[in-house]
């Protein structure tokens, strides 16, 4: 075998000058060969030092000068020893380490060794895989054809078969257990996808598990348990559980409710609704629900109003109808209208099937009423259902509407007052203020003066309940309006001290509309509104204006409640009209009584049947004491009779001449004690305007 020529010339070298270094030391001691050698020892000496303090080539340059500074220790050892027995010994011994060595070709051909003759090379051949020892362990006939499927793939991930398990009452579902083929190596780089092609199945048919080691089997990394399941996963798809739909439909990551665990289902037949409760884990807070994708994965629409999602802590509850609950009809009865001890009483039914109250009075006192829905939206039907709750109850009911009313007056008729027209309206709010200053002093059975409390005995009046339909429309008179408004700002503050409910109705609540933020947060405060049939486009702001935040803002109700009808194909291939759209949303809308509106809808009240039966033979009226003292406020006559001279400021003066001028009716303060006449910043009519310019100029 050749090799390089500096190698070759390297050995000759030290051969050539180990003789010449045992013998130049004792020939001539001082001579100068002997002289030369000692030097360049000393030398190669000072470069060893510089060479150990450098940073790079520390060792090459080591080796490099290893020949001068050993032969240099030789020839010193060589004056001192007698005879040449020992200086021929180490001189042959230096010569031949760096034959062996070569300090100085070796480390010169750091970066390039060229070879004298291409070296020829080996032809390439797949590595050979490393096949695990055949070994009779008495593995039963499954397990031993497992494994030659799986030594057939080429062991995938360098793993073997332990034992293979068949899933009872499968053909192909199986568990292995694998361990790396060589003892003490982590499984590593085996995926579910090599398993996969080796038995022929689906990538999502094979899945990990971790191996605990047991009594008598190691566990850990080097171990892995396969759970292949083609023919569970054929089950599922066809027939799944209960437990498994849920998790593949519902509960999977981008479901409906994504995270949650089903819990158990419950059929009611009776009110023929479907109850399935599940759970999120508590680390995951609120369950998040997506309603629409929610309606999709169970097989109905979400405007048809059959689903309707409850969340109570990390636990929800899905209420699917076999028809809409929104579009039944729950007639009203005198049982349901009745408050019971607390003064709650049945409004209607939410979207899940619970009874929705409303209550007559609150832990503040007298309760207030705010009653919202667009014409045709069931507002009166609701406002006669508080009616008849309060008569019930016993008290003072008393009804102004801005416009006649069949319905409304249909209600007056047991109510202890009723008229209509906002003259009527202002005078009722005027009784209202004139009754908290009166109530405020009338002494109670103990011969103290208390606020109403409907658990405390003695109280010397009735609540009273004044409800006024479309307000709205009474506050933008030209004449009583802004009075109106003012007044009832004043009683939604002070009222429900004095056992005085102010209930308003009207199609709005917006302030733009002439609804005071003021009267919107004190009647919201005290009582438990409900919202009727809103358009979709005035959802947000209409329960803003209630303070209920946006992400508590519900999604529009749909236009008909009933399910469309099959055959639309079959109609336009024959030409034929569609069926006419079913309107059944009167009465549906939303009750708020804390921070989540909730669907509801309202009983039914049948006006055309007659309603004398929801209410109380005896009408309660104020007390003999109460009217006295309205009467000697001349507040309590005929409301319905034109404005009394003075009732709403001074008389024109006719010395003028001018018998024709019209009567003032604002600018005064009215008998109850409370400012009335147009606002300042309020114009709403030339009437007004007129005024307020007299008002300035005392025309």
């Amino acid at each position: 075998m050749s090799v390089p020529r500096s190698v070759a010339l390297e050995r000759i070298a030290y051969t050539l000058t180990a003789p010449v270094l045992a013998a130049a030391p004792n020939l001539s001691p001082d001579g100068l060969v002997s002289t030369s050698v000692l030097l360049a020892g000393a030398a190669g000496v000072g470069g060893a030092i510089l060479a150990v303090q450098s940073r790079e080539g520390t060792g090459r340059k080591l080796v490099r000068l290893s020949p001068v500074v050993f032969g240099a220790a030789i020839d010193a050892a060589a004056m001192y020893t007698t005879g040449w027995g020992w200086d021929a010994a180490l001189a042959a011994a230096w010569a031949a380490a760096g034959w062996c060595l070569l300090p100085l070709s070796r480390s010169a051909r750091r970066h390039h060794r060229p070879a004298l003759a291409p070296i020829p090379q080996p032809a390439r051949t797949t590595p050979a895989v490393v096949a695990p020892v055949v070994m009779d362990d008495g593995a039963d006939a499954f397990t031993r054809d497992v494994r030659l499927l799986w030594e057939r793939a080429g062991n995938p991930g360098r793993t073997m078969v332990v034992h293979a398990d068949r899933h009872p009452g499968t053909s192909h579902d199986l568990t292995m257990l694998l361990r790396a083929v060589e003892p003490g190596r982590p499984i590593n780089g085996l995926g579910e996808a090599a398993v996969a092609a080796a038995f022929g199945i689906d990538e999502g048919d094979v899945h990990f598990a971790q191996v605990v080691q047991q009594p008598g089997r190691q566990g850990g990394p080097g171990w892995l348990e396969v759970h292949l399941t083609p023919d569970e996963a054929v089950r599922r798809r066809k027939a799944p559980t209960e437990d498994e739909w849920w998790a593949d439909r519902i509960g999977a990551t981008g479901g409906p409710v994504p995270g949650s665990e089903f819990v158990k289902q419950v059929r009611d037949k009776q009110r023929r609704v479907t109850h399935y409760i599940a759970q999120v884990p508590d680390e995951a807070g609120e369950p998040r629900v997506n309603l629409h994708a929610l309606a999709t994965a169970l097989k109905t629409k979400y405007d048809e109003g059959r689903l309707f999602v409850t969340v109570d802590g990390n636990q929800v509850l899905v209420s699917l109808w076999d028809s809409s609950p929104l579009a039944q009809v729950f007639p009203a009865t005198r049982e349901l209208l009745t408050p019971d001890k607390d003064g709650r009483w049945v409004t209607g039914y939410l979207g899940n099937g619970q009874p929705a109250r409303n209550r007559v009075y609150t832990d503040r006192g007298a309760a207030h009423g705010l009653f919202v829905a667009p014409s045709g939206g069931g507002k009166t039907q609701l406002m006669g259902l508080h009616v008849a709750a309060d008569a019930l109850y016993g008290a003072v009911v008393m009804l102004a509407t801005e416009a006649p009313d069949e319905k409304t007056a249909a209600l007056g008729e047991h109510t202890a007052r009723y008229g209509v027209g906002a003259l009527y309206m202002i005078r009722l709010l005027r009784v209202m203020v004139a009754l908290m200053e009166i109530r405020g002093q009338m002494r109670w059975d103990d011969g103290k003066v208390h606020e109403w409390d409907p658990n405390l005995p003695g109280c010397p009046y009735r609540m009273l309940s004044a409800y006024l339909d479309e307000f709205l429309s009474a506050a933008r008179n030209g004449d009583y309006g802004a009075e109106i408004m003012d007044l009832a700002e004043l009683v939604s503050v002070k009222g429900r001290k004095y056992g005085v409910g102010l209930k308003v109705a009207g199609q709005s609540v917006y302030v733009q509309d002439g609804f005071t933020q003021l009267l919107c947060e004190n009647l919201r405060e005290n009582c438990i509104p409900v919202v009727l049939k809103v358009a979709p486009k005035k959802i947000a702001d209409m329960f803003r204006a209630l303070g209920i935040p946006s992400e508590n803002t519900p999604d529009p109700l749909p236009r008909s409640f009933s399910p469309a009808e099959a055959g639309r194909i079959e109609r336009v291939m024959a030409g034929e009209p569609e069926p006419p759209s079913d309107s059944n949303t009167g009465g549906a809308g939303w009750i708020i009584e804390g921070k989540q509106p909730d669907v509801l809808r309202t009983l039914y009240m049948d006006f055309k049947a007659g309603i004398d039966g929801f209410f109380p033979d005896t009408i309660a009226t104020l007390t003999d004491h109460e009217i006295r003292e309205l009467e000697l406020r001349d507040l309590w006559f005929d409301w319905t009779e034109p404005p009394r001279p003075g009732e709403f400021g001074p008389e024109p003066d006719d010395e003028d001449g001018n018998g024709d001028a019209p009567k003032k009716r604002g600018g005064s303060k009215p008998r109850s004690g409370t400012k009335s006449g147009p606002r300042r910043d309020t114009v709403a009519s030339p009437r007004q305007a007129l005024d307020a310019i007299r008002s300035f100029t005392n025309a």
